[in-house]
């Protein structure tokens, strides 16, 4: 089986811990730190991985940093493809406070990528065989908005399918050349249309005006607490969050994508997709920090929404 090859153009080391309070200009006692490697697309990896299906993580890094990502990435046992880089991999940071119940998330921009650096991660991507893949993740300061549209391009010579999760400029221009599958949350989607969504047939519209326009010939749009829905040219279906104790809600986007990504591969249809992406979505907020989903949880979540969905607690409509 072809591995599903994802793209994280600006990865990171993922650092989590807990405090009881947060306050400024004091030192901040921190317990229960963990590490993980992260960014979009080595996320999604992550969850494929634990899925049971083959994964092919391509990223750039550099410094002492990257090295910290290589050993990170061959700790969780993942198969990769490094791209060496001058600049020094980030590290995020994320703090749960005890007290309040509050999550708080330090991102930095990351490293400078230079267009050499760029041409080597396309390189990497045409070298390997592949059906899908998933570019993910901010874009790295250096690249123009259109970057992606070289994965795009790569895609499109081996005749395979891009799943698109990115955010404004980047999302726009990648748009504008037409992937298979985009999955944008619904702040990102209302920022990409420029008005607000306030209700289930104007998101499915929006959605739908996507795949009109040959933008994407699935776009999925993630809803938080509401859950997530899923459109083609077809089909437009909602399913509504299972109700879970949310731990964290770092990695829930990731996980759903990469659930997602995985029923596309075996061919299941619209509706499971949607399905197995908003269980994954679901198991990933029960984990705490920036713990991924876990097989299990994804198997016996997915399992009660599918009764759910023959019981008739599923939707869809024509919107």
């Amino acid at each position: 089986m072809k591995p599903i090859v994802t793209l994280t153009p600006n990865p990171t080391i993922d650092g989590a811990a807990s405090a009881e309070v947060i306050r400024p200009l004091h030192k901040i006692r921190t317990s229960d730190e963990r590490y993980h490697p992260g960014g979009g697309g080595i996320n999604v990896a992550r969850v494929i991985h634990a899925l049971g299906k083959p994964a092919l993580a391509v990223y750039p890094a550099g410094g002492p940093t990257g090295a910290i990502l290589d050993e990170l990435l061959a700790t969780a046992r993942l198969e990769t493809r490094r791209i060496a880089i001058a600049g020094y991999t980030r590290i995020a940071h994320t703090v749960f406070e005890r007290s309040s119940g509050l999550e708080y998330r330090f991102v930095p921009e990351g490293p400078l990528l230079s267009a050499g650096e760029w041409d080597r991660c396309i390189a990497a991507l045409a070298q390997v065989d592949w059906e899908y893949i998933v570019a993910s993740g901010s874009l790295a300061r250096g690249l123009e908005p259109e970057a992606y549209h070289r994965v795009i391009d790569v895609a499109r010579a081996k005749g395979a399918r891009v799943i698109l999760d990115t955010s404004g400029p980047a999302l726009r221009a990648a748009l504008e050349r037409g992937v298979y599958f985009v999955k944008p949350s619904l702040g990102e989607l209302e920022s990409l249309v420029g008005h607000a969504l306030p209700d289930a047939h104007a998101q499915a519209s929006a959605a739908r005006d996507l795949v009109d326009r040959g933008c994407a010939h699935i776009v999925a749009v993630t809803l938080g607490r509401d859950g997530a829905m899923i459109v083609s040219a077809e089909e437009t279906w909602h399913l509504a969050a299972p109700p879970v104790t949310a731990r964290s809600a770092v990695g829930a986007g990731d996980s759903f994508l990469a659930a997602a990504v995985v029923a596309l591969s075996e061919r299941r249809s619209l509706a499971a997709t949607l399905a197995y992406g908003v269980a994954a979505g679901a198991a990933a907020v029960l984990s705490p920090g920036n713990d991924l989903a876990s097989a299990d949880d994804v198997e016996q979540i997915y399992a009660g929404l599918q009764s759910a969905a023959g019981a008739g607690e599923a939707s869809s409509s024509s919107a």
